[in-house]
């Protein structure tokens, strides 16, 4: 009895650090993107990363665009997609 309250603890504790490290789901979905004006390209190797709407967990706020130096593949730019529960955010990332 005693093994299967630790076990059921340990599946309980698991469960709990999962769901807070869950998706965050927005309401209403981000504004239309900006029109940004990309600065000079710093080298041959850059790649311009998208600026994008960020939710700060009350509203959407602004990250401008960048220059990313010495890409590792093809950026594949984030987004939001919209689910039942609201809108979530999908990270960019590099595809090799």
């Amino acid at each position: 009895m005693k093994r299967f309250c630790i076990l059921l603890s340990v599946i309980i504790l698991i469960a709990f650090v999962y769901s807070c490290a869950g998706v965050v789901y927005i309401p209403e979905p981000p504004p239309p993107l900006k029109t940004e004006i990309k600065t000079a390209k710093p080298g041959p190797n850059a790649v311009w990363i998208d600026g994008h709407w960020k939710w700060n967990g009350h509203k959407y706020v602004w990250k401008p665009g960048y220059w990313e130096k010495n890409p590792r593949g093809t950026w594949v730019p984030g987004h939001y997609t919209k689910r039942s529960r609201g809108h979530v955010w999908v990270p960019g990332h590099w595809k090799r």
